[in-house]
């Protein structure tokens, strides 16, 4: 049990410096106050000025992104994003890194990641339809990994399957630089009745503050602050500040949320979920937004645990948890809602005109801040800046050694990073309420919007390598293949979501590569009109003072007017003609290949232009709307030969493809760049509108793949290819 210190002793021992508040910080602390703080305000104020509430490192660059457009119902700053999609729906969307807590306990650290962004989702009133995830760990050469792997997958899995939401698409990497700080990205896709939005705002003096939910441990105490330290060999087994899951309150929990949201609607003034730093961060961000303050009594806080003291009550980051803000009246009302879904509903406290945060517990009270202190006075820094030595040296494009081409294509499909991953995702459940159109392995996941013909495409997209040598481009990158992957399933790019997952800001390398990357990703967002809509940022992903590589994360979501504009990656027809949309060039830095033969990436990442990326996205949408392709598929990872080999694997038909390129250059990642197939009866009018954007490479083939080129050939059978593909990661696990 915790023992509470004095305000003197606080300061005295530095407890305040444990807990993530600098010297400084405390002396504002002090200044606001106009005296010490006690220990329960003390850890408020150490968690709502840590880096995950407040981004205090960050918001200076954050203010780059687009985050306005004719579709924009709610942009950052509420529990989730809101874009109108017409017909009075609205698509909610959100990402939230859980990286700390899948490292050191991977199951609950990822079961409570899926957890948490799911209530997001239905605190804006929106109905969850849709789970995905991005995902980076070490290699696969060690027990550690592969039980990480292990786990987290079954943490995913086991939560969303028991909620009964559909996980349909994602990516998995794998690199020697995620073996000690995994990256555990979960997005969440939710559809939404305009009129049923809601927002996490507590407002309207007297009015009742009502804690609904699973009760409060000491699981998760910390979460936020932990977050935003850095790892170490002696932080490794900090297993206290994760927070366990249970989906089955939570499924009890949303129902009973989304009936008091669409049922109750003229009672509910406000709904946020108890996430990051728990019960002080929901309560605190409702009477700011709103302008109001509020009073708790903490001793009707539900417990499942004796002895908790304030602090505890406070920041313990428990599961399955709400704060709901109810018109005075209508407590029973509320009450009788919730006990018929056997969740708890009880009221802690309510809404004060004058915006002080107070606190009471036992009879006295324990704390009494200004609630915007908490909220909206966290010092901004930007920190000091400085360009990495590697990327100053000038290098030259690494070039693969290549004896036998079917072994090294062959090698290049068995890269965990490359192989299928069925074996991954056949543990998630990606039919349930039968939306789904497109399951996991494609470019875009596709879900149907049912009563209508549209449709929602989704995906998400990192390519930490790319980033790691050259921020800025690999910022633009991030961005464009996620666009691609939207592109090439027919629909038309809405929004972003992002996690942005750096190392320490307080590295001035680290800083330059976040400073860096948002501008990229800004710029990218401008060009291919997608505002950033929410979001996160999870810095200090660093183990013994060694970061990441940068890993900004793109959750993408995209609409389909029409479904008879849906298209997918698979060959269709033995005879349709295989054409490449883009110019292939000898860019292997920072490729796969490179990866697979020095076992790292080096030197000058390739060129890369957004006017050509978008100018050849839009053609692909031009020829998809006049019904001219039957596939697309983007190129990224592995290059051309990769690309053949995915179309060729999800319509079990192979290719005869004859290219005039050196024969490296089939796995060279040059970007902006589709394989699409057209019927022969297309070809005309295919040509006469792509014009020399396109170049014919060949047709679709019965049952060999092979590829020509100026020097060897990929010459062999389609099962065999598709069988070293399909079968590698699961053999690797094993």
């Amino acid at each position: 049990m915790m023992t509470e210190l004095s305000p003197a002793e606080i300061k005295a021992q530095g407890l305040y410096l444990q807990w993530g508040l600098s010297e400084d910080e405390f002396q504002q602390v002090e200044k606001i106050l106009g005296r010490l703080p006690n220990f329960t305000e003390t850890g408020l104020f150490a968690a709502m000025w840590s880096e995950h509430c407040a981004y205090k490192n960050s918001k200076p660059l954050l203010k780059q992104f687009k985050t306005t457009s004719d579709r924009i119902l709610q942009g950052p700053g509420e529990g989730a994003g809101v874009l109108d999609i017409g017909d009075g729906q609205a698509v909610v969307f959100k990402a939230e890194s859980h990286n700390h807590p899948t490292a050191v306990e991977p199951y609950q650290g990822a079961a409570t990641g899926v957890g948490g962004i799911v209530r997001d989702i239905f605190s804006m009133g929106a109905r969850p339809v849709a789970m995905l995830d991005s995902l980076h760990f070490g290699e696969l050469d060690d027990a550690a990994t592969k039980y990480l792997v292990d786990q987290t997958i079954a943490g995913i899995g086991d939560y969303g399957n028991c909620m009964g939401i559909p996980t349909v698409g994602g990516e998995t990497t794998f690199d020697a630089i995620f073996k000690n700080n995994t990256i555990m990205n979960a997005m969440c896709v939710g559809i939404l009745n305009v009129d049923d939005q809601q927002k996490g705002a507590a407002a309207g003096d007297g009015n009742s503050i009502y804690y609904v939910g699973a009760k409060t441990g000491r699981d998760g105490i910390q979460g936020a602050i932990f977050a935003s330290a850095e790892f170490s060999d002696e932080q490794e087994s900090q297993r206290s500040a994760v927070q366990v899951g249970d989906p089955f309150a939570e499924k009890q929990l949303m129902e009973a949320c989304l009936e008091l949201i669409h049922d109750h609607a003229d009672i509910l003034v406000g709904i946020q979920d108890m996430g990051a730093a728990g019960l002080v961060s929901s309560s605190a961000e409702m009477g700011a937004k709103a302008g109001y303050g509020m009073q708790l009594d903490l001793d009707l806080v539900p417990q499942r645990e004796s002895g908790m003291i304030p602090y505890e009550l406070m920041l313990s980051e428990s599961q399955e948890r709400m704060l709901l803000c109810v018109k005075k009246g209508h407590e029973q009302e509320v009450e009788a809602l919730f006990a018929k879904y056997e969740s708890e509903a009880v009221k802690i406290g309510h809404v004060t005109a004058e915006t002080q945060y107070q606190l009471f517990h036992k009879g006295q009270q324990v704390a009494d801040v200004p609630v915007h202190a908490l909220v909206d006075e966290a010092p901004v820094y930007t920190q000091p800046s400085r360009q990495p030595e590697r990327l100053k040296q000038v290098t030259e494009q690494f070039e693969p050694e290549i004896e036998n081409m079917n072994d090294t294509f062959i090698e290049l499909l068995e890269q965990p990073t490359i192989a299928s991953k069925h074996a991954i995702y056949e543990r998630y459940d990606s039919q349930v309420q039968t939306n789904t159109v497109v399951a996991p392995g494609a470019d875009s996941a596709v879900i149907r919007l049912r009563g209508t013909n549209k449709g929602l495409a989704m995906t998400t997209d990192a390519n930490p390598r790319y980033m790691y040598l050259d921020p800025y481009k690999g910022g633009q990158i991030a961005l464009s293949e996620a666009a691609r992957n939207i592109v090439a399933s027919g629909a038309q790019p809405l929004g972003i979501t992002d996690c942005l997952n750096f190392g320490s800001p307080e590295d001035p390398e680290v800083y330059y590569e976040l400073q860096q990357a948002t501008k990229g990703m800004a710029e990218a967002c401008d060009t291919f009109g997608t505002p950033v809509i929410s979001g996160n940022v999870s810095l200090y992903n660093e183990f013994n003072k060694q970061p990441i590589y940068p890993t900004p994360m793109v959750g993408m979501v995209g609409l389909i007017e029409s479904m008879d504009r849906l298209t997918t990656i698979d060959f269709k027809h033995t005879g349709d003609l295989i054409y490449v949309i883009g110019t292939t060039k000898d860019d292997f830095n920072g490729s796969e290949i490179q990866k697979m033969q020095n076992e790292t990436v080096s030197g000058q990442l390739f060129d890369f232009d957004l006017q050509v990326e978008k100018q050849h996205q839009d053609l692909v949408s031009d020829l998809i709307d006049q019904h001219l392709v039957a596939s697309a598929h983007d190129l990224a990872e592995g290059g051309l030969a990769v690309g053949l080999a995915e179309s060729s694997f999800a319509g079990d038909l192979g290719v005869a493809v004859t290219v005039d390129l050196p024969q490296s250059w089939l796995f060279a990642e040059t970007q902006s760049r589709f394989i699409v197939s057209v019927t022969p009866d297309n070809q005309a009018a295919f040509e006469a509108l792509a014009g020399d954007q396109a170049q014919l490479i060949g047709t679709v083939d019965d049952d060999r793949f092979a590829i020509h080129t100026n020097g060897q050939s990929i010459d062999m059978s389609l099962a065999d290819a598709k069988h070293s593909w399909k079968e590698a990661l699961a053999w690797q696990l094993n």
